[in-house]
């Protein structure tokens, strides 16, 4: 456990890390629900406790002290586990089933530890997870088939979701072949309506590259096994990729690609799902190109205690 002044009201840590991670006092107090002038009041007991200064005003917001540095890097682990332990103990009564929708690129890069730790917390509860690409999963949701689930924005067709996180994609190809050389370039890609393969389709024509889809598949794992051969290339997260894949780049002739999102939208209000709502945003503000700040009204009433 980490050693800090005896006192400490978690409260002031926790605006403390919201100015500091958002350089706004007015963003902070929209997220812990107080005014501006209260939040204020709350850095000044903080620096006056610790007698030191932790944030310095400037042009463009606030920025950190040495001793706010030093601060902000042990105040975020401190505040996730005060906030796992008291959810924890305020929520031993979650049961029932949650249905977790999630398309399978993302499983492995950051399923695991969210799930781990939701189910650490909240033994009683029953997490069911299905993979399948993002315009299936938000059909599925507003059938009422899922309880939240993780899509690539631009699928959401009017979801109110959470964004969670922002990246770029990037072509992957066979690291034995160089089928990105041949014309047409040959692609492995998922159907139309996914928002990765409109953002392949559209940076060649943009850079005037003629191409062919030969090959399809809704899960990454289809796409990849062609690649894998040497049949096409793909698009998709820089990584870890599979043995035999990488990054293709510029300097392979290839148009950039865009930068995507992540996003969560939840149908189901049970406390098991606004459990595991809180367990994933809080995952992903910790995950480099996470969002700190953008969190709106929906995710705070999905961060809201059940």
């Amino acid at each position: 456990m980490l050693a800090l002044p005896p006192g400490l009201d978690p409260d002031l840590l926790r605006s403390f890390v919201l100015i500091a991670e958002g350089d706004s006092v007015t963003r902070a107090a929209q997220r812990v629900g107080r005014t501006q002038s209260a939040v204020s009041m709350q850095m000044r007991r903080l620096e006056e406790m610790l007698g030191q200064p932790l944030l310095v005003r400037g042009p463009r917001g606030f920025s950190l002290t040495p001793h706010g540095a030093w601060l902000l890097e042990r105040a975020r682990p401190w505040l996730t586990m005060h906030d796992e332990m008291l959810a924890n103990f305020r929520a031993t009564d979650i049961a029932g089933a949650v249905r977790l929708g999630t398309p399978d690129d993302y499983v492995l890069l950051w399923l695991p530890d969210i799930l781990a730790r939701f189910a650490e917390s909240h033994p009683a509860a029953e997490l069911e997870v299905i993979c399948a690409p993002s315009t299936e999963l938000l059909e599925r949701m507003d059938r009422g088939e899922l309880d939240l689930t993780l899509y690539s924005a631009g699928n959401e067709r009017g979801q109110a979701g959470v964004p969670l996180w922002r990246g770029p994609l990037h072509w992957v190809g066979s690291a034995a072949h160089a089928v990105h050389r041949q014309t047409p370039l040959r692609l492995s890609l998922a159907p139309p309506s996914c928002v990765w393969r409109r953002a392949a389709t559209a940076a060649l024509d943009a850079a005037g590259l003629p191409w062919r889809v030969t090959y399809l598949s809704s899960a990454q794992m289809g796409t990849h096994a062609v690649v894998l051969a040497g049949l096409a290339i793909t698009v998709g997260l820089a990584g870890p990729l599979p043995p035999g894949l990488r990054v293709l780049g510029p300097e392979e002739g290839l148009p950039p690609l865009p930068e995507f999102e992540i996003a969560l939208a939840q149908r189901s209000e049970s406390p098991g799902t606004r459990a595991l709502a809180r367990h994933i945003i809080d995952s992903f503000r910790h995950e480099p190109g996470g969002y700190q700040t953008m969190l709106d009204g929906t995710a705070r009433g999905m961060l809201s205690s059940p």
